[in-house]
């Protein structure tokens, strides 16, 4: 078999720098036609760099590109797309007010004499396409008012209705929970089934397992190796990623916790539609413990993160931390009292984007002494204290401190926030999908931060659609099913399966 029938695509010396730095070294990729190709590595590390290229969205600045044996220069993405090659992004490329099967088709409107668009049609091209490749949705639903799952499918069904061979996955799983990611490596076997070729940009080693037959590992933008993924361990990839030896399991001490210092009680939350998302809630936190809540998604975490940050009103009951309650008055005042939050939506909730990066490892404290005297920022202060974080959380590129923090990965944007938060010291931390978008190395030093916190006497309410990390770092684990708390566990009380029932609103187990 020859190159033109064996690979789909080849990237052969692929250079890439911005400025003076290096951010891919040379790298090789060969991705056989009709497979699933993982493409791993640690946050910076080159992957999205690597696959912007190969959809045009960037220049190398030296090296090739083949598709099906045949060289092609990618100017942009029209290029890519002529060559049947989609890319959906980690962050989606959506018009949210906009349906699904608008979003489809934007860009290659069906229509009828000559002008009118054909909304009819289209719907019955997107049933049938999506009947096809098993990505059900409803045509008609906005983007606004759908799980971010079913967004992921739209994404999908996008790249397949303008008939692409070659699909790239841009960190597919980050943001789905464990029942959505099953049904997305389901549907990435239906496409290979059905002909496509798909490279995976990822992190996450269970999902490279279940999904991938090989996988390519690039480290600090230098190719490292390409293996058969049934050949190796997730210890072994996870060694290659990161050049060390990594703990795949949090090692802590048990817990020691003291008086209560957080509490919820009763809380009931309604959404702008006036529909009880938290029930009747109640919740204690105490100093020195992780509290880690488990449900699946839209079970009401989000309505009770912006109730205790106040970004949202509730509709009755107490949220307090020592004593004093702190429901529906304001997020300044919640910061003020000792609360710190890592919000799941980094981009929306936790970071300026077009700000540089030593400002929003301020937003917080910009007013303070320590950063600015009579309303003027002491921009060498600043610049110190970016650095230094940079430095202590491996933040990459690590000369970055002026660079606007859109222009970082998304696991290097989620360290920025961590950095931030931790470093406020907080009575609790309110820590939100903590370690999405981080790979193994970055997870591993953001648990042991996290243990760290707790020994240092304080608290931290960890809220997480990941269960081996709600199993892994919680001393107490509480499962939320539609807003309620159903059950609760002490750590090494209950495995992953029964944790699994419970969120999808099973009984629990006699005797547990």
């Amino acid at each position: 078999m020859n190159a033109q029938q064996q690979y789909a695509v080849e990237m052969q010396s692929i250079y890439k720098y911005f400025d003076n730095f290096c951010a891919l070294n040379s790298v090789n990729l060969k991705v056989k036609k009709g497979s699933i190709h993982a493409l791993l590595g640690e946050n910076g590390a080159g992957k999205t760099t690597l696959m912007n290229i190969l959809y045009g969205l960037y220049r190398p600045d030296s090296g090739k590109i083949l598709i099906n044996g045949e060289p092609v220069e990618m100017k942009n993405p029209n290029v890519a797309i002529e060559h049947k090659i989609g890319m959906v992004h980690q962050h989606f490329k959506l018009v949210e007010k906009f349906t699904v099967v608008q979003n489809i088709i934007l860009g290659q409107e069906v229509v009828k004499a000559g002008c009118i668009l054909d909304l009819a049609r289209a719907r019955k091209q997107v049933r049938e396409l999506s009947q096809t490749y098993g990505l059900a949705v409803d045509p008609d639903a906005k983007i606004e008012d759908i799980s971010v799952g079913m967004q992921q499918r739209v994404e999908i069904l996008k790249a397949l209705y303008r008939g692409v061979e070659i699909l790239i996955l841009d960190e597919p799983t980050a943001v789905l929970t464990p029942q959505e990611i099953s049904e997305l490596v389901n549907t990435m076997h239906n496409l290979t089934a059905n002909g496509k070729t798909i490279i995976i940009i990822t992190h996450k080693l269970k999902e490279i397992k279940k999904s991938s037959e090989y996988c390519t590992i690039i480290r600090r933008g230098k190719y490292i190796d390409t293996v058969d993924v049934k050949s190796v361990t997730e210890q072994m990839l996870a060694s290659k990623m990161v050049g060390r030896e990594v703990n795949l399991i949090v090692e802590k001490t048990k817990a020691n916790p003291q008086d209560v210092i957080f509490s919820i009680d009763n809380l009931t939350i309604e959404d702008n539609r006036k529909i009880e998302r938290v029930k009747d809630f109640s919740l204690s936190v105490r100093r020195g413990e992780i509290v880690g809540i488990a449900g699946i998604d839209g079970n009401g975490q989000k309505e009770l993160v912006e109730a205790i940050t106040c970004l949202t009103k509730v509709k009755s009951g107490k949220i307090s931390l020592n004593g004093v309650e702190l429901q529906n008055t304001s997020p300044h005042n919640v910061i003020e009292s000792g609360i710190c939050t890592i919000h799941e939506d980094r981009q929306k909730r936790g970071l300026v984007l077009d700000f540089p990066v030593k400002y929003n490892f301020i937003l917080e404290n910009h007013h303070k002494p320590q950063f600015a005297a009579h309303y003027v920022l002491k921009e060498q202060a600043i610049s110190k204290f970016a650095e230094d974080s940079i430095k202590a959380y491996d933040v990459r590129p690590e000369n970055c401190a002026s660079e606007p923090v859109k222009a970082l990965s998304g696991g290097n944007q989620q360290k920025v926030i961590i950095a931030r938060e931790l470093s406020n010291n907080p009575e609790l931390l309110l820590a939100f999908q903590p370690t999405r978008g981080l790979d193994v190395g970055a997870i591993e030093f953001i648990h042991n931060a996290l243990v760290k916190h707790r020994d240092s006497g304080h608290s931290i309410l960890l809220i997480s659609f990941e269960l081996d990390e709600i199993i892994n770092v919680s001393d107490r684990i509480c499962v939320l099913y539609d807003g309620r708390i159903v059950a609760e566990f002490q750590q090494g009380e209950v495995d992953e399966y029964e944790l699994g029932l419970l969120m999808a609103g099973g009984e629990k187990k006699d005797g547990i």
